[in-house]
C-alpha cells in the first residue's frame, strides 16, 4: 500500500507537535526539581538536616498520554488536554517524617511564582485500601523562546513507609492486573495501618528532638 505523501507529513507534524507539547512538561518538570534540590540543599546548609530521602520524576509518553484521554474520554487536541490532564509531569518527593512532608509542601507552594491548583491529602485522610500521600498540582513558569507558559506538576509528598506499602500495593496490583483477591487486599490494608503507626511513632520521637510539626494543607 502506497500511503500517501501529505498524510505522512500530516502525521510528521502532529507527532512534532504532541512532542513539542510534552516538551513545556519536561521543562516544568526540571523547574519543580530545581527549586526541590535548592531546598534540600539549603536546607542541610541551614539546619544540618536533610529532610529529603529521595526524589524521583516521570514524564507520561504519548502512549501512555493517549491511553489516558480515551479513559477520561476527552477531546485529542492539545488545548484539551492541556486543560483537563494535570499529570503529565510528575514528581515524588520521599521523605523520612511525615512532617517532613508537609513542611516541603509549605516551602515550595510559598515561592511567589508557583501557583497551586489542587490538593488532596491522603496522608490526613487515606484512600479505603490504605494509601497515604499527599498530592499537589502545581503550576510553574516556563519560559520560552515563543513566551511564557504555565505549566501543571503533579507533586506528591510522602514518607518511606508510604513509598514502601505504595510499591508493594502497585506490584500486587499489576499482577493480579487490578483483581486483587479479598484476603490479600485486607492483608495489604492491615500493612497500611501497620506503616502509618510507625510513621506516627517515629514522629512522636521526631517531635520531641525538633519540635511541632508543620500544617497540614487544606485539600481542594
Amino acid at each position: 500500500m502506497v500511503l500517501d505523501s501529505h498524510a505522512v507529513a500530516r502525521a510528521r507534524e502532529l507527532r512534532e507537535e504532541y512532542e513539542g507539547f510534552l516538551l513545556e512538561y519536561r521543562f516544568g518538570m526540571r523547574e519543580i526539581e530545581t527549586k526541590i534540590d535548592i531546598l534540600r540543599e539549603e536546607f542541610a546548609h541551614t539546619h544540618a538536616y536533610n529532610p529529603i530521602e529521595h526524589v524521583t520524576s516521570r514524564l507520561k509518553s504519548l502512549d501512555s498520554l493517549a491511553v489516558k484521554v480515551e479513559r477520561k474520554g476527552i477531546a485529542t487536541s492539545i488545548e484539551s488536554m492541556r486543560s483537563h490532564v494535570t499529570d503529565i509531569a510528575g514528581i515524588r518527593i520521599t521523605c523520612t517524617f511525615v512532617s517532613d512532608a508537609y513542611r516541603l509542601f509549605d516551602l515550595l507552594t510559598r515561592q511567589d511564582d508557583i501557583v497551586v491548583r489542587s490538593v488532596k491529602d491522603y496522608i490526613a485522610e487515606p484512600k479505603p485500601n490504605g494509601y497515604k500521600s499527599l498530592h499537589a498540582v502545581v503550576e510553574v513558569p516556563v519560559f520560552l523562546s515563543s513566551g511564557r507558559v504555565h505549566v501543571p506538576v503533579e507533586v506528591q509528598f510522602r514518607t518511606i513507609a508510604m513509598d514502601f506499602w505504595a510499591s508493594l500495593e502497585h506490584k500486587i496490583h499489576y499482577k493480579y492486573q487490578a483483581r486483587v483477591p479479598p484476603g490479600l487486599r485486607a492483608s495489604l490494608k492491615e500493612a497500611a495501618d501497620s506503616a502509618a503507626e510507625l510513621d506516627e511513632r517515629m514522629e512522636r520521637l521526631h517531635g520531641q528532638v525538633h519540635g511541632s510539626p508543620a500544617r497540614r494543607p487544606e485539600s481542594g
